[in-house]
């Protein structure tokens, strides 16, 4: 493919990558004149006329997308058997690249670079297309730090011809949500699954399931829980595991309902007032608490069902009662009867509470370390077993603030229910103040700041201008002087001044002294030193040049400028009038001449001199100006066609010898101004009228004259008296 040229105007460049579908090569665009990804659909996918119907409508589906986040499709094409998509071409690593070389990310990186790929899934789902094969593979990050989500309705295309292909849908097993596993139609919702894997992988280093086989790791999506992230790395805020948690939940409807709502989360996470919230709590569908089976409540009956006819028996035992005879000769005894048993009911009751009291049952510790506070009390209130008071607050790098990181009695120790549990809870780091680095360098800040604890790379300068600090000193900063931060975390800002605003140089070429001063008061700078400067190209009095600052540059305001003031030409320039003979085509008839010339103004370049309508031979004065070095030259024209070029030389023209163009015409002309109309014309030999005599060689006297012959005014130069 190297060499090759798809499409009559793709140029195949080389190949920077390729997975179990396609291989992708740079290619330049000959007719936009850019670079550009080329994916190719490998070779044993061309005869699956399925896949290419899909695979083409797909890549149509995606080409729909217009997003920064997205990598933009160009054409969709076919040559011979060469199917190939167009794209954007990214300079810079995909996302796998990076995690392998520094893995775990910052928190912030990985946000962001979360929250970038959540965007673009967010427009590619408003538009009805799953990307379903988000993977650190397939997401970019050019030089510039802007992320480009690729392969949009590629992976969507996939048959069951592809299922056995090494590196496409089992190569992307370890971000298959379990729907996908299941082999179930997939949605949106399985997009941000697999975006919830690439967030942990970024912030852990580590893949949330891994497996001898793709299929056990597709069972593992399915069956096992994954290990928290913060485990992994504590340093990973509530907030943000939140986020995690709920995009990996096995239920798809536990999970965000939609890219948009987990991009707002992404958006606010980082938030101080949110970096500590509570763990999000979920209802697990397996929880044994969740649904209880209670034994059926049977009614106890008091005569054998077999000898007294079971109900019967029942209706006895309610209904029998004796019939009392000599009521009221009983009622003194069981009036006693009822004293004795209350009082004996009322010790047994007393002797049963003081056992009670004395006979505490034992309950085994929960574990509740790694659990916030209030998760951490209720737990133990549950056993049975109250919490000490006051509890021991202590910052523990390790665990986030306001989680429990240790407990007075271990796990499953038994203890009478009601003991105490004395618990030690993370609090915040202290913070320590920051320094005012007011009137310091940023190089001397910095050395102060990275002494403290404070990386490099997260001292951060910002370039201002100011017209109250000296250029190079720090204005001030963020976070402000006595302001706490942690310097193992935290981004220092130092405004640094630039010293006052700059303005643009103006040009004052040409202009007046007046007109320059007033023009530099405008911009606010001020007219220094005014010298002289000879020009030819500037007229006396006006602006030469300006220094030391040229049109366009910057410069401080209440700078000085120094202007040059042409004082006309220098004193070896030399006025010259170059009398210049020239005759018509025909004599008699109308010709137009065309004069041009050159000379010490204007740097040499032509100058017009004028059009004249002639019929007879006449003489036109050409001014000049010349100068050492710098002499004059005359073209003239007829009747549109070049005709002829004359050299004026400085010091000819300095010793007056400078030779005169001559013409041969039958008579004397006369030399007069040149006229639209002449009002005489030279008489010209009869008998050769086109070169003005017979034996080509008459002369102008004084001047000369051009010849209109045919040697073009190149005659033999003589005295200036015809001679």
């Amino acid at each position: 493919m190297i060499g090759h040229e798809l499409g009559g105007r793709y140029q195949v460049i080389e190949r920077i990558g390729g997975g179990g579908m396609a291989l992708v090569y740079r290619a330049h665009d000959i007719l936009l004149n850019r670079n550009v990804a080329i994916k190719v659909l490998r070779s044993q996918f061309v005869h699956d006329e399925e896949f290419i119907r899909r695979f083409r409508r797909e890549a149509q589906s995606a080409a729909s997308l217009s997003h920064p986040n997205v990598v933009s499709i160009y054409d969709v094409g076919q040559e011979d058997e060469i199917h190939y998509i167009v794209m954007e071409y990214v300079e810079g690593k995909n996302l796998n690249e990076i995690i392998k070389e520094r893995a775990p990310l910052q928190v912030d990186e990985s946000v962001r670079i979360a929250s970038q790929i959540c965007d673009a899934l967010d427009h590619a789902h408003q538009n009805q297309i799953i990307h379903r094969d988000i993977k650190p593979h397939n997401i970019m990050i050019g030089r510039n730090g802007r992320v480009k989500v690729t392969d949009f309705g590629i992976a969507r295309a996939v048959t069951s011809t592809t299922i056995t292909q090494t590196g496409s849908v089992v190569g992307s097993v370890h971000y298959f949500s379990p729907e996908h596993a299941k082999g179930v139609s997939t949605g949106e919702k399985s997009d941000l699954y697999s975006l919830g894997i690439v967030l942990y992988q970024m912030l852990t280093g580590n893949l949330p399931f891994l497996g001898e086989s793709p299929i056990s790791v597709a069972l593992k999506h399915l069956q096992e829980e994954f290990e928290e992230p913060k485990k992994l790395n504590p340093l990973i805020p509530q907030s943000v595991e939140n986020v995690i948690l709920r995009s990996m939940r096995k239920n798809p409807d536990e999970r965000y309902v939609s890219a948009k709502e987990m991009l707002q989360d992404l958006e606010t996470c980082l938030l101080p007032e949110r970096r500590s919230e509570s763990k999000v709590g979920f209802h697990d569908d397996y929880d044994e608490d969740k649904t209880r089976i209670i034994p059926a409540i049977k009614p106890i009956q008091r005569g054998s069902g077999i000898r007294n006819g079971g109900g019967e028996g029942m209706k006895r035992d309610v209904d029998d009662y004796p019939v009392a005879k000599g009521k009221k000769q009983w009622v003194r005894p069981a009036l006693w009867i009822g004293v004795t048993l209350l009082l004996l009911a009322s010790m047994f009751s007393v002797v049963l509470y003081v056992k009670a009291m004395l006979d505490v049952p034992e309950v085994a510790v929960p574990y509740v370390i790694n659990l916030p506070l209030e998760d951490a009390k209720l737990k133990l209130d549950e056993a049975g077993l109250i919490v000490e008071d006051p509890l021991i607050k202590e910052y523990n790098p390790d665990y986030p603030e306001g989680v429990v990181f240790n407990q007075s009695k271990p796990k499953d120790t038994m203890v009478k229910k009601g003991s105490s549990i004395v618990l030690s809870v993370s609090i915040a780091k202290p913070l320590s103040k920051i320094d005012d680095f007011t009137g310091m360098t940023f190089d001397e800040a910095t050395k102060v700041l990275m002494a403290q604890g404070v990386e490099q790379n997260r001292i951060i300068q910002d370039n201002r201008n100011s017209s109250d600090t000296p250029a190079g000193e720090i204005i001030t900063q963020d976070p402000l002087p006595g302001s706490g931060f942690d310097p193992e975390t935290a981004s220092v800002t130092l405004i640094v001044s630039e010293g006052e605003e700059s303005v643009d140089m103006p040009d004052l070429t040409g202009l007046t002294q007046d007109e320059a001063a007033a023009k530099l008061e405008e911009f606010k700078l001020v007219l220094g030193d005014v010298k002289e400067d000879a020009s030819f190209a500037v007229e006396k009095g006006k602006v030469t040049k300006q220094w030391p600052y040229d049109k366009g540059t910057p410069v401080a305001p209440g700078t000085k400028i120094t202007i040059y003031l042409s004082t006309g030409y220098p004193p070896e320039a030399l006025d010259y009038t170059f009398n210049l003979p020239v005759a018509p085509s025909q004599d008699g008839k109308k010709t137009k001449i065309r004069i041009v010339f050159a000379d010490a103004r204007n740097n040499g370049e032509n100058q017009e001199w004028g059009t004249r309508t002639i019929a007879n031979t006449q003489v036109l004065p050409v001014k000049m100006v010349l100068a050492p070095n710098k002499d004059g030259v005359v073209s003239v024209y007829r009747d549109g066609e070049f005709f002829e070029t004359y050299l004026v030389s400085y010091m000819d023209a300095k010793n007056n010898t400078v030779p005169m163009p001559q013409l041969e015409p039958t008579a004397e002309p006369t030399q007069q101004p040149a006229t639209e109309e002449p009002t005489a014309e030279p008489a010209l030999s009869p008998d050769n009228p086109d070169t003005g005599g017979t034996d080509g060689n008459s002369n102008v006297n004084q001047t000369g004259a051009l010849n209109n012959g045919k040697d073009k005014g190149k005659g033999k130069s003589k005295d200036n008296n015809g001679d």
